[in-house]
């Protein structure tokens, strides 16, 4: 079972969104919080494979509590729930270490599948959504310390740019005439190499870095 913690400062939406996973079959709700403090000392003690976070709460925001869990000695996810597309707090909640965010009007199909994703570890928010995203508030971020990119190798910083354009590791693998198990490894690498958790932070790495420019098209 997947094992779920909810947080939101609504207790009609942690209510219906217990009821669309406790009926998915292979979820279980192991708690809810109303505010980002709670969420955060909640997954120390639950050990959640995912935290399904509201990224707008009274007190400690979805945001800080973000950093709080991707920054302790867990291996749970956070999922980030927004009411806006381009909820000017989704690109800190991304750096703080979220795996990605869904619209909170998505539907219960979609958020299962989101859930399912993020607790094997990899990313729900497409990077060419993601690149929407650091095109409006990759400016205004604060830039961390830059980190030498020079530990990846050529092809390595290739597909860390392709990754950071919004291509799949199929569309990758095409443009660069390599197969499709190539790139995974390649993308392994690259996370391992920088310390990422997953393809959105590598997307967001690339930007901070300077690797790609806001405004990049997809394709290559």
């Amino acid at each position: 079972m997947i094992r779920v913690l909810l947080a939101d400062d609504q207790a009609l939406v942690r209510t219906g969104f217990r009821m669309i996973l406790e009926n998915s079959g292979d979820m279980a709700v192991v708690g809810e919080a109303g505010d980002g403090a709670d969420a955060a000392t909640m997954t120390l003690d639950l050990q959640p494979h995912v935290v399904l976070m509201d990224i707008r709460m009274p007190g400690v925001d979805g945001v800080e509590a973000t950093r709080r869990i991707c920054g302790g000695d867990t291996e749970t996810r956070v999922l980030i729930l927004t009411t806006f597309d381009l909820d000017e707090y989704v690109y800190a909640a991304l750096h703080a270490g979220a795996s990605g965010f869904l619209l909170k009007d998505t539907l219960a199909p979609d958020l299962l599948s989101a859930i399912r994703v993020v607790a094997r570890g990899d990313a729900v928010v497409a990077p060419s959504v993601t690149r929407r995203l650091l095109e409006r508030y990759v400016g205004t971020a604060p830039v961390p310390s830059p980190v030498d990119l020079d530990v990846l190798t050529e092809r390595e910083r290739e597909v860390l740019g392709l990754i950071a354009r919004g291509l799949s590791n199929a569309e990758i693998a095409g443009h660069l005439f390599l197969t499709e198990g190539t790139v995974k490894t390649h993308v392994s690498r690259v996370l391992s190499k920088l310390g990422l958790r997953d393809r959105v932070q590598a997307v967001v790495h690339a930007y901070e870095r300077g690797l790609i420019r806001p405004g990049a098209a997809k394709q290559p």
